[in-house]
């Protein structure tokens, strides 16, 4: 009897793990890598199932890392988007008044 073969490894398993680990360490554009890589897993974990092929793991860990890596950027985004508000706000506050006083010095 021939030895048995271990099972084919899902491709998309591998390609959401290393997107998943990519949305971790690359700032900013690891939002959307983060999204990809969730996407794949997702459709890895059907593929598996369906197929009967390795790489369940690598799946859970593209999953795992990509939730993470669109989480930190979405709020690291979030922040600084607030930030620009708040600064837009104030800057503007403080040109208006600094106008009004050009204005007043004019007319004196």
């Amino acid at each position: 009897m021939p030895p048995m073969q271990p099972p084919k490894t899902n491709g998309k398993a591998v390609g959401a793990l290393v997107l998943g680990i990519l949305s971790l360490i690359i700032p900013y554009v690891g939002f959307i890598l983060g999204i990809i890589a969730i996407i794949l897993a997702s459709l890895a974990f059907k593929e598996i199932k369906r197929r009967n092929e390795g790489g369940r793991g690598l799946a859970i860990g593209g999953l795992v890392c990509g939730i993470c890596g669109t989480a930190l950027y979405g709020i690291i985004i979030f922040i600084v988007v607030i930030a620009l508000i708040f600064y837009g706000a104030a800057v503007s506050d403080t040109s208006y008044g600094f106008l009004s006083l050009i204005s007043d010095w004019k007319t004196a």
